[in-house]
């Protein structure tokens, strides 16, 4: 059966249009590169700050948090190609001044990346 068809041929029609929040968001991806940052205005005045291109990150190695520069991105389970166009996402993994490194958060809506290193 089509979507949007009733079984008799007819088609439903909405009751009202999308508002204003309701309506999808530009998609996000942080690309590697000097750190540029974005406000955005949100429901009830609020600003979100969000992540366009960064270099850095916060890496927890041990019990520790420490700031290195991202150097590569290896791999991105997503897919392949968002790590040779130097994505980061969450659960890609990146090379670090550190080493290699899993980013555990969103960059795209959260304004900075964080990650834990890996054991070799």
């Amino acid at each position: 059966m089509n979507r949007g068809k009733k079984i008799t041929g007819g088609i439903y029609h909405k009751k009202r249009k999308l508002r204003l929040y309701e309506r999808p968001k530009q998609q996000r991806e942080v690309i590697l590169g000097e750190t540029k940052k974005k406000e955005l205005k949100t429901r009830g005045g609020n600003i979100k700050l969000v992540l366009i291109k960064t270099d850095t990150v916060n890496v927890l190695v041990g019990k520790k948090t420490e700031k290195a520069k991202i150097v590569n991105v290896e791999e991105t389970p997503q897919n392949k190609f968002l790590a040779r166009q130097n994505r980061l996402m969450k659960g890609a993994i990146i090379e670090t001044s550190l080493g290699k490194a899993r980013i555990t958060n969103r960059p795209s809506q959260e304004g900075l990346v964080n990650a834990i290193l890996l054991k070799d």
